[in-house]
């Protein structure tokens, strides 16, 4: 099983001046200590449920681009991008920016968008659920054409690019993995069947619904005629190791529990990264455990 860290708050002692210097240190140490991944979020407001909506949140190519110089071998990713916050095309070219200067170390994380007020607040359109998912598939495709190599038209049901160029192309063979989070049966784990290479799952929502959700997705993919085996399963849990909270012992034995289920890469986040001590503890102590799962 691969461990994975989620980095979604940067409310840290001393900043701003202060996130630039703790967040490559907390990377640094991630990588050393046996992460498999780093991702952040691609909100541009906090979100409710990590914090208030005024703390500091960083753009999130941007913060990948300066994780990419910081580290040698994590992958890098956004956990999730919204599809209405760039163009298809533009985003595609971004997350191949992000491989290629990372040495081949990127995902491509997409979703359909949520947070209405974060895009108003900074006059981003924010189409119906039904519009932001056709542009969902519409931005897939862009990225499978514009990593096949062809510089083609592309016209799909809201999306036109008149040139699908893309040079360099990425180093990710045969492209960037394409990781699609969200929930949704019909439309969100339908398009992971059909675009993408991984999934990404809140673990939250326990067991039992999870294996539902699993059940989903292998039928989608029976439908489309896709082997559910190619597709990275992973999901997305919170480890608050404070005292009086969880114990080493209780995450392992969650990763135990997922890796039954069938996921094969656990991101987590932790309210107090910035202390450094539960890294240092997954190092110690989680990691070394779960390798083999």
């Amino acid at each position: 099983m691969k461990i994975g860290l989620q980095i979604p708050r940067f409310t840290w002692p001393g900043e701003p001046a202060a996130i630039g210097p703790k967040l490559a240190e907390i990377a640094r140490l991630a990588e050393a200590s046996g992460f498999s991944s780093v991702w952040v979020m691609d909100h541009f407001f906090q979100i409710r449920g990590v914090g208030e909506v005024t703390e500091p949140m960083l753009e999130g190519y941007s913060t990948l681009g300066y994780l990419a110089g910081v580290t040698q071998r994590v992958r890098l990713g956004t956990m999730v991008t919204g599809v209405v916050y760039r163009h298809p095309g533009i985003l595609v070219k971004t997350a191949t920016t992000l491989d290629v200067l990372s040495g081949g170390r990127a995902y491509l994380g997409i979703g359909a968008a949520w947070f209405e007020g974060e895009a108003r607040g900074l006059g981003v359109p924010f189409p119906s659920v039904k519009e932001r998912f056709e542009l969902l598939e519409d931005a897939l495709q862009v990225a499978h054409q514009m990593w096949s190599g062809e510089a083609k038209p592309f016209h799909g049901k809201h999306v036109h690019l008149e040139q699908t160029l893309c040079r360099p192309m990425p180093i990710s063979q045969p492209h960037p993995p394409i990781l699609i989070g969200g929930l949704g049966e019909r439309k969100t784990l339908r398009l992971v069947a059909q675009y993408a290479d991984g999934c990404n799952l809140f673990g939250r929502i326990g067991d039992e619904e999870l294996s539902r959700k699993l059940d989903v997705l292998r039928r989608h993919c029976d439908d489309v005629g896709r082997d559910f085996d190619e597709i990275e399963l992973t999901a997305l849990e919170t480890a608050d190791l404070r005292e009086g909270q969880k114990t080493s012992s209780d995450i392992v034995q969650r990763c135990h529990s997922l890796a039954d289920l069938g996921f094969q890469h656990v991101i987590f986040n932790m309210p107090d990264v910035e202390t450094l001590k539960p890294l240092e503890i997954f190092r110690d102590k989680v990691i070394p455990e779960v390798g083999g799962f």
